[in-house]
């Protein structure tokens, strides 16, 4: 995926309000660079780990077939655990209520 300037992430936020949810959510790439244009094979095949602050297990979601995956979360600080056939990694994010927390992870 390689784009012209549109920075995709997680699944269309239609019909969520925003100013009652917290949303986490994203874009797994796989074979790309992390050059802020979002490139690489969308990963269809992962899971999504969400932790919260002190490390312990929240939820797990796979990606869907184009990559994306979200979770509804209470605001503050979480920890993303990535993991796909081959790859893993970890993200430290702070998610806050009114705004998605839209990400692009390269694995």
């Amino acid at each position: 995926m390689k784009t012209c300037g549109a920075r995709p992430g997680g699944p269309s936020l239609d019909g969520i309000d925003l100013t009652k949810q917290t949303v986490i959510q994203g874009l797994i790439l796989r074979d790309g660079i992390d050059d802020s244009v979002p490139n690489g094979a969308a990963v269809a095949n992962g899971h999504v780990r969400l932790l919260d602050s002190s490390g312990e297990f929240t939820a797990e979601v796979p990606t869907n077939n184009e990559g994306q995956f979200r979770f509804f979360a209470a605001p503050g600080s979480w920890t993303l655990v990535v993991q796909a056939p081959g790859a893993r990694a970890e993200k430290k994010i702070v998610a806050s209520q009114g705004k998605a927390t839209d990400l692009v992870i390269h694995i």
